[in-house]
């Protein structure tokens, strides 16, 4: 399994529990969830993360051609 960073996250305690309900409805760790949020975000963003080889090297972002071509990735506007 590649290796995981992990950092110290302040988050209110209301949030925490909104994240910790979502989690349970969605069968996952508040962690899983929270990676799962993350990388959602990410792909909104048109950004398509690579997969980690077995060498255990993080995880590198790759953005979409459109993207890189400076098309506007806001679909929402």
């Amino acid at each position: 399994m590649a290796e995981r960073k992990s950092f110290l996250m302040r988050i209110d305690p209301a949030l925490w529990g909104e994240i910790e309900r979502w989690a349970a409805d969605e069968l996952r760790s508040v962690n899983g969830q929270v990676e799962f949020i993350l990388r959602e975000a990410i792909k909104r963003r048109g950004v398509t993360l690579s997969q980690p080889e077995d060498s255990g090297e993080a995880e590198q972002p790759q953005r979409d051609s459109a993207e890189a071509d400076g098309a506007s990735a806001s679909k929402d506007s």
